[in-house]
């Protein structure tokens, strides 16, 4: 049979008296208007011709469909609106069947709930991910889910956002089988159906559950969301459906949909979003290939080291570990084990997948045994002299293409490249810790960095799940460039009459998960003070400088580890200390500084400028290439809430 043409994306062909639909709208079979015309035009075509039995929905490539086309938000609607064609499929008389063979999210996702029946690739995915974007589904998804697999399981999809795997969504109803044939299968099963009463998700009764267990699985809800608005009005559309009709919850979420996304949260999200799409493209890479990398040098394996070597064996590298002594690397050895079963404790790992990344990891105190690997990372003391001295031995010992990577918070990587016989092979990798859970890494292209070199640094970083963004050469990079200008300015609001706690409390309303304070004190007070004795001696001395970090250290106030630090952790819980509010007290007496309240606006307004003010200063000096890697990396690495898009969009700078 002649292939048939619906529209510019959207084709078909008759198979044993079925119509198979493609979807081909790459790179995610996105439902722009022309795909949701052409899947209107198809099943016109399957009504009017009588030998047609059904139709069979699929996508092509590696996506079943991934989700509305947001290029569209904000402009007129385009006939036929999402809705409408969603209530025709599951209106339609003759059997159709999604063949999902692959990623079905938000608009794709609802699709398939109104199919009547659902058959997917073992390597399918599902997920109704609209809350990430400050938004809730809006063809249908909070009132047929409920309907097919029960209020408590679509409050945890819609709620969360999170993406279901094809076993589970089978374990859930959400399919109805899986077949590594999914297109013949769905073929079968539209003959199945054919003469059949036609189950239709939104004639379903949804099930009642206990109000007491809805009520806990929306409290886990709510509480990660931080304030944002989406998730709670997802869990209200999602328990409506078991009290409305169709229509009426149908009316409900659409109104809902379309008012948070003219939202301020909604536009935020939706800027991040488009930020991550744009992090990886580097000016002067078109082309470039990165080079071919199989075994993975980490040089330290302590926190940091394991981190990145449990990434780094997820990813499906060969890993081999480095340490000074042969017990130093059983130690070594021991935490990357027990960073892996704790992946294994939380269903993200199997005794399978377990054993086969334990097959991959060497750790050793000889270094010879780094001689076979394409990418060395070093994970040592944050010291140049130490790190310099490392990269000079990797001379001697790996290939000429080795890329050397240094893991370096604050030091200058060009330095340490200066070192080497080959600074071109040098770049940074700043992961941040805990290396294998956070998903920020700052690419550092140094002055001498080749185009290769970065390329697989960039290629590496994604091959394990990172949001690799690429920086300058500057102390501190983007992330703790800015973050020391938030620190400062909330030390001068210390000096200035604020306290510790009311600074927290001001961010963590704000919406960061933990208040600056408090994250210090987990960090460790010790590091920051040995790089402030570091700078000392040539820091401005006209400068504005607060001493009242340092006197806790003197204190020996390191932070949670030592028991005290900006907080008191008698106990282990974190509690206000008087002494840490007399010695600010005492400070600002010295100074002859007259205290003077301060309101969580104005505290969080001062931070927001500082990081801001910083971020504009990384952009004028090249260090950064974008506002948005800018508000990407406080995002990520330091906890700004997404839903407010970041300090450079806050600003007004994307």
């Amino acid at each position: 049979m002649p292939t048939l043409i619906f529209s510019a994306s959207v084709s078909g062909e008759t198979i044993d008296g079925v119509l198979v639909v493609t979807l081909d709208n790459p790179p995610v079979n996105a439902l722009s208007s022309h795909v949701r015309a052409g899947i209107m035009a198809a099943l016109d075509h399957a009504a009017a011709t009588a030998m047609i039995k059904g139709i069979v929905i699929t996508g092509a490539g590696r996506t079943f469909i991934g989700g509305a086309d947001i290029r569209e938000f904000g402009k007129p609607p385009v006939e036929p609106i999402l809705p409408d064609v969603i209530s025709h499929i599951e209106a339609f008389g003759k059997p159709v069947v999604a063949a999902v063979n692959g990623a079905a999210l938000g608009g794709g996702c609802e699709i398939l709930l109104a199919c009547h029946g659902r058959v997917a690739n073992p390597g399918a995915s599902f997920g109704l991910p609209e809350v990430k974007l400050g938004l809730v589904p809006g063809a249908g998804g909070t009132q047929r889910l409920p309907r097919l697999i029960g209020t408590t399981n679509a409050l945890d999809l819609i709620g969360t956002g999170r993406i279901a795997k094809a076993a589970e969504a089978a374990e859930l109803g959400l399919v109805d089988s899986i077949d590594a044939d999914e297109r013949a299968a769905a073929v079968e099963m539209v003959h199945t159906l054919a003469g059949t009463p036609l189950r239709r998700t939104g004639e379903l009764t949804v099930q009642p559950q206990e109000a007491a267990v809805i009520d806990q699985v929306a409290a886990k809800i709510i509480a990660k969301s931080r304030g944002q608005t989406a998730p709670r009005e997802a869990l209200r559309l999602v328990q409506l459906a078991a009290s409305s009709s169709l229509p009426d919850g149908l009316a409900e979420e659409r109104a809902t949909f379309l008012r948070l996304r003219d939202s301020d949260q909604s536009a935020a999200l939706r800027y991040v979003f488009f930020a991550e799409r744009s992090a990886g493209k580097v000016d002067g890479l078109e082309g470039v290939q990165p080079r071919r990398i199989a075994t993975i040098g980490i040089v330290g394996t302590g926190l940091m080291g394991a981190g990145i070597a449990a990434a780094t064996l997820g990813a499906g590298y060969r890993v081999v570990g480095l340490e000074q002594t042969e017990e130093a690397a059983l130690s070594g050895r021991a935490r990357i084990t027990s960073l892996l079963e704790k992946a294994v404790g939380l269903g993200r790992l199997d005794a399978e997948g377990l054993a086969g990344q334990l097959g991959r990891l060497t750790v050793t105190s000889d270094s010879d045994a780094l001689a076979d690997a394409d990418l060395v990372i070093e994970a040592v003391f944050d010291d140049l002299a130490v790190k310099a001295a490392l990269f000079q031995r990797l001379d001697a010992i790996v290939r000429e293409d080795t890329i050397l990577a240094t893991n370096t918070s604050y030091l200058d990587p060009d330095t340490i490249a200066a070192a080497t016989r080959h600074p071109s092979r040098v770049v940074g990798l700043h992961f941040f810790s805990p290396a294998n859970i956070m998903r920020l890494v700052e690419v550092v292209n140094c002055a001498a960095t080749a185009p290769d070199a970065l390329a697989t640094a960039l290629a590496f970083a994604k091959r394990l799940g990172k949001l690799p963004v690429v920086c300058g050469v500057t102390e501190g990079f983007i992330g703790n460039s800015v973050f020391s200008a938030y620190r400062r300015e909330a030390e001068f609001m210390l000096e200035d009459g604020a306290l510790p706690h009311e600074i927290d409390a001001a961010l963590e309303a704000y919406g960061f998960p933990m208040g600056l304070f408090a994250v210090y004190d987990m960090a460790g007070l010790e590091i920051a003070w040995a790089r402030r004795k570091r700078q000392a001696a040539s820091r401005d001395p006209i400068a504005r400088y607060v001493e009242i970090a340092d006197k806790l250290c003197e204190a020996g106030r390191f932070g949670q580890k030592a028991g005290r630090g900006w907080y008191d952790y008698t106990g282990g819980k974190r509690s206000v200390d008087p002494e840490v509010t007399a010695l600010i007290e005492t400070v600002r007496a010295e100074k002859g500084i007259e205290s003077r309240s301060f309101s969580s606006d104005e505290i969080v307004s001062r931070l927001v400028k500082a990081m801001a003010d910083e971020g504009n200063a990384l952009l004028e000096r090249g260090i950064a290439a974008r506002s948005s890697d800018i508000d990407l990396v406080m995002i990520n690495g330091y906890g700004f809430p997404s839903y407010r898009g970041g300090p450079m969009f806050l600003s007004g700078r994307r």
